[in-house]
């Protein structure tokens, strides 16, 4: 009876936790447009930045494997494809060493995505999703730009979630 009590009150204490936390249990994830199968198709560069696109893509696809493995699918299978462009990146300075010498860097990125359907007909768009992503400056310029890519790295991520959520919310 007392082993019964003590069972019973550490599933009330682990329920309350994961409501307090705000852990939900989620079905597979549901696309615009009654799309099950998507291609992820490579994103045009508008800007100067050399291969921030394959970082976003490579971000986009990981988003869509870890979220939603079954509906990434080969090319001729697909019953929309995923596309866009980079729009924009931007670096500002945002904190000095001393004047004219910058020690903190903030690079933003602005991606426009859209799902369209094997007849190239819009399903689906975001408009411009953008996220930053602060970087150390180094006297080193060589350090400053790997310090550069990896914000890259880390602000692609955030937009790949940020646009899988909006692809998926509603639906």
């Amino acid at each position: 009876m007392r082993f019964a009590k003590f069972i019973t009150r550490w599933i009330w204490l682990l329920c309350v936790v994961l409501i307090g936390c705000g852990y939900r249990v989620t079905g597979p994830a549901m696309f615009p447009g009654n799309v099950k199968h998507i291609y992820i198709l490579m994103l045009e560069n508008k800007t100067a930045e050399t291969g921030v696109e394959n970082i976003i893509t490579g971000a986009l696809i990981d988003e869509f494997t870890r979220n939603s493995p079954a509906a990434l699918t080969r090319r001729e299978r697909a019953q929309a494809y995923l596309s866009g462009s980079v729009a924009g990146i931007r670096n500002t300075t945002i904190s000095h060493r001393s004047p004219g010498i910058s020690s903190e860097r903030r690079v933003q990125v602005s991606v426009v995505v859209k799902l369209k359907d094997t007849q190239g007909r819009e399903i689906w768009s975001t408009g411009a999703v953008s996220a930053n992503e602060a970087y150390g400056v180094s006297p080193d310029k060589l350090v400053t730009e790997q310090n550069r890519r990896a914000a890259i790295s880390v602000l692609s991520r955030r937009l790949a979630e940020d646009i899988f959520k909006r692809l998926t919310e509603n639906f």
